[in-house]
This record gives structure tokens, C-alpha cells and sequence, in this order.
């Protein structure tokens, strides 16, 4: 129903910067919720940042001041810039894509994930 595909992962060292990209597709862009999760080997998927349809965001405390999320409706383009990247951002970026009319047991869709890797 609503097709995600996500990129611009890579292996960077410490201190580096990464701009991840998600596109969507499917449903206009502009009803749809994102986000940006991460998962880790051996740990639990957690959320990085969110923008809602209208552009509002969130951001967990350990981006705070260093990621920034943003959108582009024209572009079905949903953009993380990631900065100061330090060795606990390694892990895979996943893109999210909700609907703003789906249930709150509805977690949406997801893309395929791009692995992101910093180095010491």
C-alpha cells in the first residue's frame, strides 16, 4: 500500500556526517506520519526522530543537537542529517511511513534499512 525505500548509509569516522534519504510512495505524502528508527545487533529497534504530515518534530535525547530531520512534500523525500556522528549511531536506519488516519496499533511501513557504521 505505501511503498518505502530508504539510503545514503555508509561507514564514516567519528566526528563524520551522513544524510539519509526516504522516499514513499503510494498514498500522498502529505497523509503520511514519518519517522527514523535504528536497531543495533543485539538490541531493540528504537526511535531516532519523527515528523509529523504538517512537520512537527521529535528526537530521541542521544541525537538531540546532532541529527535533524526534515521533509520535502514535493519531493516524497523524508531527509535525516546526521552529525558528530559517534560509534553508538552504528547501526541499521530504518525508514517509517504511517498514515495520519491509521490506529495506534498500526506501526505502518517500513524500508528495507541502510546500515550506517562509525568508526573510532
Amino acid at each position: 500500500q505505501v511503498h518505502v525505500v530508504e539510503s545514503g548509509g555508509g561507514l564514516v569516522q567519528a566526528g563524520g556526517s551522513l544524510r539519509l534519504s526516504c522516499a514513499a510512495s503510494g498514498r500522498p505524502f502529505s497523509m503520511l506520519n514519518m519517522g527514523w528508527y535504528r536497531q543495533a545487533p543485539g538490541n531493540q529497534r528504537e526511535l531516532v526522530a519523527i515528523i509529523s504530515n504538517i512537520g512537527i518534530t521529535n528526537y530521541a535525547d542521544s541525537v538531540k543537537g546532532r541529527f535533524s530531520i526534515s521533509r520535502d512534500n514535493a519531493k516524497n523525500t523524508m531527509y535525516l542529517q546526521m552529525n558528530s556522528l559517534i560509534p553508538e549511531d552504528t547501526a541499521v536506519y530504518y525508514c517509517n511511513a504511517r498514515l495520519v488516519t491509521a490506529v495506534t496499533s498500526d506501526w505502518g511501513y517500513w524500508g528495507q534499512g541502510t546500515q550506517v557504521t562509525v568508526s573510532s
